[in-house]
């Protein structure tokens, strides 16, 4: 009975021991312990082996079981004082709550008691300053009621006061009381439902409309209308009655500004009707001399009458402006058949330096208020790149390399620019006519001048450089641009770009291309693209001479500017024109010119070198190879080539010095002309022995040196070539190298032979392969089990690929360094 008691007390104890591993882990935490006794997942049987690991340790198993007990009494003593001493807990606990609640009601007392306090002492504060509020109140109310009687009794006398003054056309007075009788009117504006004060108001606006139509009326007598006989003039009553009509409506202001200048201007407009004299384009100095006298005959006797700030000099001038505009452009649409160039560059320059003369006396305030005009459209922000010309009349001497470098545009600083001159717009097209004959006589003179001074000579400072008439040019395209500029921004500057285009391509074909060097193989109707690019073939073939040489680099050099200048003066128009007209600025065909003539020069420098080397190679497809015995120094052939290239490449390198990268181009175009070929002569050269071959070898390695050094060859500076170029050389000297080494195999067995074929030149074109065979000497029948055997070998094309006859792809740049090396190391041997 007993032990089923234990056993049930075993299994609560373990029921209620049983934590959560959160609760677990938490006690962890507080109560960190490395006892294995306080692991959760303690096991009894691996405690148990831990300390009795062996069967000898079993001696000290009294010892081991009297600290387990000793242990466990501690823990009961210790579980036994704590329960104790939560005894009282509940207690103490109980007591402390109570004094809390007690605590907490006397705090509720006491503010419960400051609350009271603080209404008691509120209600005494409204009783205090109650009766000062209603003193500030009735203060407040007596000063606006003095402030309003003060009000209306200043109105009331000054209405009265002005209704006097009206009739006795005292204006000094009245301009200082009406501005205090407006002032004060406004006061009253809340107060207009009284009978009274409505009145008043009626009473203002009736003395000010009667101030407007008398002040009018003295206007009117003072300057009468053109032919009356009544004296008129400035006088201190009109003084003083201006400054009443900066009081009154603005209208009556506008209104005497509006009849005094037309007054003022009415003798003009009867001196220069459109049927006079004097009013046509060649006399238009009279018209602005004649301002220039009115307005200062206007300073010195109506200059104190009106008030500054009207700006009536200004607005005189203006309205001149204006009426000048109108009536120049009816003269000229009746007359436009008397219409010439210079007589309308003089108009023009005139009216813009009057313009100019307006810009430093005015600033240009009543442009956009005089007498309802608006002001002329202008652009904002003008984008003339030759702007700091517009004030001189010719070309000055300027460069023409100022077209290229970068400016800033100017500011607008003219308020009055175009107020005038826009009416000489719809006329522009003279101008326009006359750029274009002016410009088709430039290029005749430079024609002209062409043929009769020649080409430049090798050895002057003109030798290679730009041509002088390409300055000449550009500079008077300048001039036009100056000129067009000062007057539209519009369809004027399209006009005049489509000329601009005109004679650029007329300078290209008539100056640059026409007067390239004809090759021997060119027709007799000039220049074309098939016969730069016709191969002469044999010794008959004629060599450009040094000045010739000299003509054609310059011709390239004179191109390259151009083409360079157009994209700028590109550029630069499609900054001065309006935005709406940009899209039709467009030199790209010009610049197409410009490079077709680089691209024609370069081919005819290629084809001229290319053309002095042809007997060399052709005397080296006729040598008899077969019959070489040993192998000697550079054969002729080589040493004639290269002679060649010393005389030609230096002049063309010292005459494109300014433009080294179309020396780079001609330099690559020669030798992707020159290789080709000599491989092609190559294949000529048959039958070869092995001797031979060994000497066609050295040969081609003389050959690849020398084109390797092709940019710095006769040049005291040793300048490394672009690796463009470089690449070209070594991999096409060394496909030239490869069918030599391929010429020396045996071809026995004739397996090793395809295949080392293959190997070597990656071809898989039937013919070239032919080719080699031919250079050996192998009999036909020979040659055809080669073949045979060599259609075998081939590897299977990928799928997807072209069938032509490059099968192979291109060897590596390591594959073709060590194909180099190796030959090399043959070359040395043989030697």
């Amino acid at each position: 009975m007993m032990e089923e008691e234990e056993f049930e007390l075993a299994e609560d104890l373990e029921a209620i021991l049983h934590l959560t591993p959160e609760v677990q882990l938490a006690i962890e935490q507080v109560f960190p312990s490395q006892d294995p006794l306080d692991r959760a997942d303690f096991n009894a049987v691996e405690y148990i082996n831990t300390l009795f690991p062996t069967e000898q340790s079993l001696a000290n198993i009294d010892d081991v079981v009297s600290k387990i007990r000793l242990k466990i009494r501690r823990l009961d003593d210790n579980i036994r004082t704590v329960v104790r001493g939560q005894t009282n807990v509940g207690q103490d606990g109980r007591q402390a709550l109570e004094e809390a609640q007690i605590a907490i009601q006397q705090l509720f007392g006491k503010i419960k008691d400051i609350k009271d306090k603080a209404e008691k002492s509120e209600q005494m504060v409204k009783e205090i300053t109650r009766d000062i509020k209603q003193l500030d109140h009735a203060k407040r109310h007596l000063t606006t009621s003095i402030t309003t009687l003060n009000h209306l009794h200043m109105l009331a006398g000054g209405v009265d006061s002005l209704e006097a003054m009206t009739r006795k056309r005292q204006y000094g007075e009245v301009a200082n009381l009406l501005q205090g009788v407006v002032n004060v009117l406004e006061h009253f504006h809340k107060y207009m439902g009284i009978p009274q004060i409505r009145q008043l108001s009626e009473r203002v606006k009736a003395a000010q409309s009667e101030l407007g139509t008398q002040i009018l009326a003295d206007f009117e007598e003072a300057f009468p209308a053109q032919g009356s006989k009544r004296p008129g003039g400035p006088s201190n009553v009109l003084r003083d009655a201006c400054l009443v009509a900066n009081v009154l409506d603005p209208r009556i202001k506008q209104e005497i500004i509006k009849k005094f200048i037309r007054q003022h201007l009415s003798e003009y407009l009867v001196l220069f009707q459109e049927n006079q004299d004097v009013a046509w384009l060649d006399k238009i100095d009279r018209r602005y001399a004649w301002i220039k006298r009115q307005l200062l005959d206007y300073e010195e006797k109506y200059g104190r009458m009106f008030p500054e700030e009207w700006c009536m000099t200004e607005r005189v001038a203006v309205e001149f402006c204006h009426i000048t505009r109108v009536e120049l452009a009816k003269v000229m649409r009746t007359r436009a058949k008397e219409i010439e160039v210079k007589l309308l560059l003089f108009a023009i320059q005139r009216t813009t330096n009057f313009e100019g003369l307006l810009a430093k006396r005015f600033t240009g305030c009543t442009l956009t208020d005089v007498a309802g005009q608006k002001r002329p459209e202008s652009p904002l922000e003008p984008t003339n790149p030759f702007l700091e010309d517009e004030a001189g009349e010719g070309v000055g001497t300027e460069k023409d390399e100022d077209l290229a470098k970068p400016r800033k545009a100017k500011a607008p600083d003219n308020p009055f620019h175009g107020i005038v001159s826009k009416c000489f717009e719809p006329h522009l097209y003279v101008y326009i006519e006359s750029q274009d004959k002016n410009l088709g006589e430039l290029i005749d003179r430079f024609v002209a001048d062409f043929r009769a001074q020649g080409p430049p000579k090798a050895g002057t400072e003109e030798g290679g450089a730009v041509l002088p008439s390409c300055a000449d040019l550009f500079v008077y395209y300048k001039k036009c641009m100056v000129q067009c500029s000062q007057l539209s921004t519009g369809e004027p500057m399209i006009a005049l770009s489509t000329i601009f285009q005109k004679f650029l391509r007329e300078y290209a074909w008539k100056i640059l291309s026409g007067n390239l060097p004809k090759s021997s193989s060119s027709s007799s109707g000039g220049l074309t693209i098939s016969s730069l690019l016709k191969e002469k073939e044999g010794p008959e073939a004629a060599k450009f001479t040094v000045d010739e040489l000299c003509l054609i680099c310059s011709i390239l050099s004179t191109a390259e500017y151009c083409l360079a200048t157009t994209q700028q003066l590109e550029e630069k128009l499609k900054e001065k024109v309006d935005k709406v007209l940009v899209e039709r600025i467009n030199l790209t065909g010009e610049m197409d010119t410009f490079s077709t003539v680089i691209s024609n020069s370069i081919q005819l420098l290629v084809q001229d070198l290319d053309a002095a080397c042809d007997p060399a190679l052709s005397a080296m497809s006729k040598m008899p190879w077969q019959s070489v015995e040993h192998v000697g120094d550079q054969s002729p052939y080589v040493t004639s080539i290269i002679m060649h290239i010393k005389q030609n490449v230096p002049i063309i390198r010292d005459n494109l010095a300014s433009t080294r990268k179309y020396f780079t181009q001609f330099c690559i175009k020669f030798t992707n002309s020159f290789i080709p070929k000599f491989i092609n002569h190559l294949f000529r050269c048959k039958p070869i022995s092995m001797v031979g071959a060994e000497q066609l070898l050295l040969d081609t390695h003389s050959l690849k040196t020398v084109l390797l050094d092709l940019p710095s060859i006769g040049s005291q500076v040793n300048r490394k070539a672009p690796a463009s170029y470089t690449k070209i050389v070594v991999k096409g000297m060394t496909r030239a190298e490869m069918i030599l080494k391929v010429v020396m195999a045996p071809h026995e067995p004739p397996v090793v032979f395809v295949d080392n074929y293959i190997k070597l030149l990656a071809d898989g074109n039937p013919e070239t392969f032919q080719k080699i065979l031919d250079m050996k000497g192998l009999k036909r029948s020979e040659q055809s089990s080669m073949l045979e055997l060599f259609r075998q070998r081939l590897p299977t094309p990928p799928s997807g690929a072209d069938g032509g006859s490059s099968l192979f792809s291109a060897p590596t740049p390591e594959q073709e360094s060590s194909r180099i090396r190796k030959l090399e190391k043959l070359i040395k041997k043989r030697l």
